[in-house]
């Protein structure tokens, strides 16, 4: 222990290149946002920038929860390999009630503010976001645009329910997690098993709670931009994906700051066991990626085939097989073998392969939803993407850099994570 007294005092300085180029990328998304809504008065391509805002959103929210997601399975599995990184997906935490700020403003936004269009050949005022079964006149009876389908899900698709759901599920993830972070400093403080044993009771709570309601929000946040058609596997499907591509948000960051000269206790086989959540779960998010698109195939009902064939459509066709290439394939070849789990460099090329891929994922879960026609892409995305990765690494940094110590020093498993080899 003492050998590694030093380091559990040291602190993270968030200074020189890192702030610089964060704060450019902000800059540089806010000119992205501004070009969709100011520049190009098109009001399809602000129903294009909207859908961006929505998936980066979404995405930068999904990375905060994941980090929730392990917290509180580390606790609960009474993990010890992990106790000596946590102060990253803390990090990750204290930040999460800014991107849940961020996608219910543009959410309710997307919800609320409309533009007009044709609808089957009526002249409508639609808003930007949900127009499948947000638009007036939808659920009416005797309305000329009256879609029964829609109607007979209005009990849950419809304004009040949905943002209030929305409210609830992501004022719950945020709670959850302060509260397992507000413990970790308290243990800091006081020592002894007081803390640790509350982290591992919110941990069984928050599990329940979460595995019940990331689904609903997954069916209504994404799955309902589509309304009429529907996937039991969806909510899994984000679930799958949100992990995974949190896991490697964790892993690069841990990478980053120890090539920095932070995090020295970190070694090889803390990478390997993260190597091994992010091959296992990208396989499992592959498998069900697989079986929703095979049943759905396979069963040729209209309604619900018609998801799969938009997005065999030409724009997107391409995509659509790049997307197996950088979730499955690329991650089952760079993280198959264990040695490759151990390298840092092949570690950092796969978590950088996972962010981008799932990128994508979120891509063909909006896009062919909410651009029904003049589908690109361009500048638009990859300036957004580029404003969001800066803000989240500015906030995180900013946040662990406020941290007293870059270890939880009496984490009760601690001197387990500092030992931990395999």
């Amino acid at each position: 222990m003492s050998t590694h007294q030093h380091s559990f005092n040291e602190r993270f300085e968030f200074a020189g290149k890192a702030k610089t180029y964060s704060l450019i990328a902000i800059v540089l998304g806010v000119l992205g946002i501004l070009y969709g809504f100011l520049i190009d008065h098109s009001e399809l391509h602000a129903v294009r920038t909207f859908s961006n805002l929505l998936l980066m959103s979404y995405y930068f929210v999904g990375i905060c929860v994941a980090a929730v997601f392990f917290m509180a399975y580390q606790y609960m599995a009474q993990a010890g390999w992990s106790a000596g990184l946590l102060r990253v997906p803390h990090a990750f935490v204290k930040v999460l009630w800014i991107a849940v700020i961020i996608l219910l403003v543009v959410v309710g936004a997307g919800l609320f503010l409309t533009h007009p269009e044709m609808h089957e050949g009526h002249k409508v005022d639609a808003p930007y976001l949900y127009a499948h079964w947000a638009t007036e006149g939808l659920t009416n009876p005797g309305s000329e645009i009256y879609d029964a389908i829609i109607a007979g899900k209005s009990a849950f698709l419809n304004k009040p329910f949905f943002y209030g759901t929305l409210v609830i599920f992501l004022g719950l993830y945020t709670i959850f997690g302060n509260m397992l972070v507000k413990y970790s400093n308290n243990e800091d403080s006081v020592g002894g098993m007081v803390n640790y044993n509350k982290s591992f009771k919110i941990s069984a709570i928050f599990l329940v709670i979460f595995g019940f309601t990331f689904p609903i929000y997954a069916f209504g946040t994404v799955m309902s931009l589509e309304a009429h058609w529907f996937s039991t596997m969806f909510g899994w499907y984000n679930l799958a994906a949100v992990h995974v591509s949190g896991l490697a948000v964790i892993a690069l960051v841990l990478i980053l700051l120890k090539e920095n000269g932070y995090f020295s206790w970190v070694n090889e086989n803390h990478l390997h066991d993260l190597g091994k959540l992010m091959f296992g779960f990208s396989i499992f998010w592959t498998y069900v990626w697989f079986a929703q698109f095979f049943l759905t195939w396979y069963a040729n009902i209209p309604e619900e085939s018609v998801y799969f064939y938009k997005r065999w459509e030409p724009e997107y066709k391409w995509w659509f097989w790049l997307n197996i290439v950088l979730n499955f394939l690329l991650p089952l070849l760079l993280l198959m073998k264990n040695d490759n789990k151990r390298s840092m460099n092949r570690m950092k090329l796969a978590a950088i392969v996972i962010i981008i891929g799932h990128w994508l994922d979120y891509y063909l879960m909006i896009m062919p939803g909410t651009m029904e026609t003049h589908r690109e892409f361009g500048i638009t995305e990859l300036l957004t993407f580029i404003g969001f990765a800066g803000l989240f690494t500015f906030l995180m940094l900013s946040a662990l850099s406020k941290f007293e110590s870059l270890v939880p020093k009496k984490h009760p498993f601690l001197d387990e994570s500092l030992h931990h080899h395999i």
